[in-house]
């Protein structure tokens, strides 16, 4: 997704705030260890799913403040020695607040909660364009297992433990946001899956299909769009089945025109 919008902003000229989801987690990496332990200690969980492994107040107000006068404050969490070298802080650290650039032509958001709604905050009121990309549970299961083992060398026992941990806020704060998206991209692998704790690796692009849902079928040109998309079939009114391939030149196809109009009428409004 990330690498299908940067291609769209570059061919539109678009400048774009790049605003990472990780950056309004609520602790830093020893920190949320700490949480994490007092939580289990009074038997409840916490994770980077719900509201208090994250600060949604800050995210909605920072929403709110770009829509209103295209301004805010971003930092960034610093995952790995490469990004410290980048970012000047250490590993499971963040950077400072600082203000967002002057003169960007749009917010892009990346991270977990773009649509999240509480009985506190709304961030979802004020996004224009909402694109949920998620791939099936046991697939997303599988992709766990294999990054944190690989890149972190997390045990297996370790991974279970947190998935179980994240399943109350995925259930509660994750799932809901593919509702109230305009448009969903869904990653099926066409592999069995059916027990992700022994995938021995991650389906492939070319063993996966994408199914694509739109919120409002009268707002797309679907013969147009299954003509430029080889491969691609609709199983619904409202959704398109494409190759795991081209899941990237998809999102190019359906997501370009949609930021050209909303950049059209954004130029009118001013």
């Amino acid at each position: 997704m990330k690498h299908a919008f940067h291609d769209i902003f570059r061919r539109l000229k678009i400048n774009p705030v790049v605003i990472e989801g990780d950056s309004f987690h609520r602790y830093n990496r020893a920190e949320m260890r700490e949480a994490i332990a007092k939580a289990a200690a009074e038997g409840k969980t916490i994770s980077h799913f719900g509201p208090e492994g994250n600060d949604f107040a800050a995210l909605e107000d920072l929403f709110r403040q770009y829509g209103e006068t295209g301004t805010g404050r971003m930092r960034y969490y610093v995952h790995d020695e490469e990004e410290a070298e980048l970012r000047g802080s250490a590993p499971g650290t963040f950077t400072p607040w600082q203000p967002i650039p002057e003169n960007t032509d749009l917010l892009f958001y990346e991270g977990l909660h773009g649509g999240v709604k509480t009985e506190e905050h709304d961030v979802a009121n004020y996004v224009d364009l909402l694109v949920g990309v998620v791939p099936v549970v046991n697939l997303e299961w599988i992709q766990k297992i294999h990054r944190d083992n690989a890149q972190r060398g997390y045990s297996a026992e370790a991974i279970v433990d947190t998935i179980l941990r994240r399943m109350p806020d995925y259930i509660h704060y994750i799932t809901p946001q593919f509702s109230r998206s305009h448009i969903n991209f869904q990653r099926v692998p066409m592999v069995d899956t059916s027990n992700p704790f022994i995938a021995r690796d991650i389906p492939t692009p070319d063993e996966s299909m994408v199914v694509i849902r739109f919120a409002n079928r009268r707002d797309e040109n679907f013969p147009y769009l299954l003509q430029m998309i080889p491969g691609s079939f609709m199983s619904r009114t409202n959704t398109i089945v494409v190759p795991g391939t081209k899941m990237g030149y998809a999102m190019e196809v359906i997501l370009g025109p949609r930021i050209e109009r909303m950049m059209e009428e954004k130029g009118m409004a001013i």
